[in-house]
């Protein structure tokens, strides 16, 4: 991965954090786009103080003009976007009857939405180069569903959805597409006041497992791809 331009969508905590450091390891010149940007240069101070290279950049990606406005900063800077890691999100886990319409306009905002404004804005630049690779994390309740989970399930697998039929509808751009169908992270997604779901985190997968998976999917040799990947704890196993 010597100096390819990893652009982290969502890089100011769990996964994302643990990608950056991981491929910056490898070589790879790091960006991390955040809207927590306090959290991101945490991240990219310590990956610069062990000699690799990082950057940071905010990020709001329901928003079209911070989209571009990434992309761009991150083209002129660096020159090129090789591999996109889309690694932000919301959740929503409680009865359906018990969601507030806000939070879920919110949530397919960020999830639907911004996956949308994020993937478009870099991948027209991929696909002019004919090359790059793009990670999608729809989790496992993006393939399964679980009580509590139709409205976050219907924003994922949306986003399974998209990521297919892009896979069909630009067979000759170049760029490769995977999905991560991940089972339970232990991330700060489970802090929020919306997730109603008792869960044993120190039973889950780590931001660390889940990274290696990304960097496994991202180095396929020559024009082999990693469609898809399913990692679950051994104990929250959903088929």
């Amino acid at each position: 991965m010597k100096d390819q331009v990893v652009l982290i969508a969502g890089g100011s905590g769990g996964v994302g954090t643990a990608t950056a450091k991981l491929m910056s390891k490898a070589g790879a010149k790091i960006v991390l786009a955040a809207r927590n940007r306090e959290k991101a240069e945490k991240t990219a101070k310590e990956i610069n103080g062990k000699g690799g290279e990082a950057y940071v950049i905010d990020l709001d990606v329901t928003d079209a003009a911070s989209v571009e406005k990434m992309t761009a900063d991150v083209i002129s800077e660096l020159g090129r976007i090789d591999i996109l890691v889309n690694a932000f999100g919301i959740g929503i886990i409680k009865p359906m009857p018990d969601i507030a319409a806000e939070k879920a306009k919110e949530l397919f905002d960020v999830n639907v939405y911004g996956t949308f404004l994020v993937t478009q804005s870099v991948f027209q630049h991929m696909a002019e180069a004919k090359s790059g690779k793009v990670v999608m994390f729809p989790g496992i309740l993006g393939k399964s569903v679980m009580r509590g989970s139709s409205v976050y399930s219907a924003s994922k697998y949306a986003v399974t959805g998209f990521t297919k039929a892009l896979v069909e509808e630009q067979k000759r751009a170049g760029v490769k597409f995977s999905l991560l169908y991940l089972g339970g992270v232990d991330t700060g997604f489970w802090d929020s006041d919306e997730i109603e779901m008792r869960v044993q985190r120190d039973k889950m997968l780590t931001p660390d497992e889940v990274a290696k998976a990304v960097y496994y999917a991202v180095t396929q040799p020559g024009s082999s791809v990693m469609n898809e990947i399913v990692i679950q704890p051994e104990s929250h196993q959903m088929v």
